[in-house]
């Protein structure tokens, strides 16, 4: 930016980005005051009219840096930028290049930089660049009538065009349950001619096309002006009460998080410190789908309720001393999904050297192992995918390790892996994080 280089920096996590941002601003502002004030954050959670602001200084170069998850990475129209810093592996190659292709779209020069982060995967990859460069973009894989997944989209097409019930050609036979489901919404009203957008606004400002649930607000105490929404599978984490939240390089404490009314009272001022959810985690085994076994061991897909609670958070300084932990009492949340997990006997574990009392730890680190691994071999994103582990599950009876889509329902039906379709069916899933 001080050479005059219109720059966005693509961050794994909103907290990063705002991270990110203010540190650019930081360092901007020692070389040229006036740099650090062409520096912002986008990021979802914004209104939407902040973030159309924000799109139209980008594009008239008024800001010349911009921090931003992959909120930026589709749909919206850029052009001109010219160069782009990718602060860790995407997670999939289409977003790598989908990223890196937000700079130079005018034809000019352009400069494309992948700075891997500290995960074995992104040290793997750099030292393994074939992985990227030398295999096609991953293939969308998805269960189209997954509700979860239909209803957005349908709203979306009756903002484009009015449904009519002879669409259900298209979207399948429960078109019509998810319309009426958006009617009670006040999304889209019915008319005799059919399903009509009710708003004035873009579909996309009021509907997630990659998620769901419901959204928290979170409004200033002083003003009454509301900052902008975080989803509600997120809100329990990350604007509980206590809890500090960024927006635009200023921070705020969460002074009340009402979780019936699904908003968060906040009051501007930085603590010092910043924040961190703890959390617990557990699973149900609903209907095994498929499975096979491997002398002891024992692979299952199917469907799972994954249960999960934030107990209490953590005040850490910017050095990482923690300050105290102070509980929560927050209400249990749980997330139908597909998964797959794998069992294994105790005599097994101990024949390989994994004693009893190690169990836990040596089930934990597989399951983080798998989750890191997954993204080399199927269309996944490591931050969509959870997992839960434990010495002994109720419903198998041994040490059991799951690792599950993070979106309501899962996102595939039957989806083998692209070239190995004698892998069972994976499950891609930003996850309640176990």
């Amino acid at each position: 930016m001080a050479e005059g280089v219109q720059t966005v920096a693509f961050a794994r996590s909103r907290a990063g980005v705002e991270a990110v941002a203010a540190s650019a601003r930081r360092s901007l502002s020692e070389v040229d005051p006036a740099l650090g004030h062409t520096v912002a954050a986008y990021r979802g959670g914004y209104l939407p009219e902040e973030r159309r602001e924000l799109e139209r200084r980008l594009r008239s170069g008024a800001l010349r840096g911009l921090a931003a998850t992959n909120a930026l990475e589709l749909g919206i129209d850029v052009s001109g930028l010219d160069a782009v810093l990718l602060a860790g592996w995407p997670g999939t190659t289409a977003s790598m290049w989908q990223q890196a292709g937000r700079a130079g779209r005018n034809g000019s020069r352009s400069l494309a930089v992948l700075v891997a982060g500290d995960d074995p995967l992104d040290t793997y990859l750099v030292h393994h660049p074939e992985a990227l460069f030398e295999r096609p973009v991953e293939a969308a894989v998805l269960d189209p009538q997954n509700p979860y997944i239909l209803a957005p989209h349908l709203a979306a097409a009756a903002a484009e065009l009015p449904l009519t019930a002879a669409d259900a050609q298209v979207f399948g036979p429960t078109m019509v349950e998810l319309l009426e489901v958006l009617v009670a919404r006040g999304l889209l009203r019915r008319r005799p001619a059919g399903w009509y957008w009710t708003r004035p606004e873009r579909a996309t400002d009021h509907v997630s096309l990659r998620g769901t649930g419901e959204s928290v607000r979170i409004v200033e105490r002083s003003t009454g002006r509301v900052l902008g929404t975080v989803d509600g599978p997120a809100a329990h984490s990350s604007v509980h009460t206590g809890a500090v939240y960024v927006h635009q390089g200023q921070a705020y404490v969460v002074a009340h998080y009402d979780v019936e009314d699904s908003h968060a009272i906040v009051v501007a001022g930085d603590p010092g410190w910043s924040t961190r959810a703890r959390s617990v985690s557990a699973f149900d085994i609903g209907r095994v789908e498929q499975h096979q076994a491997w002398g002891p061991v024992e692979l299952c897909f199917g469907s799972v309720d994954v249960r999960s609670a934030v107990t209490s958070f953590l005040r850490i300084l910017p050095g990482g001393e923690i300050l105290g932990e102070h509980p929560l009492d927050l209400p249990e949340r749980s997330l139908h999904t597909k998964a797959v997990w794998w069992t294994m006997t105790e005599e097994m574990l101990d024949a390989a050297g994994v004693a009893e009392g190690n169990i836990p730890g040596a089930a934990h680190a597989a399951e983080h192992a798998a989750i890191g691994m997954l993204p080399l071999v199927a269309t996944s994103d490591r931050w969509d995918i959870g997992g839960v582990s434990t010495a002994l599950h109720p419903d198998t009876g041994r040490p059991t390790i799951l690792v599950y889509d993070g979106h309501p329902g899962g996102r595939v039906r039957r989806a083998g892996v692209p070239g190995r379709p004698d892998l069972a069916d994976r499950d891609p899933g930003r996850h309640p994080r176990a």
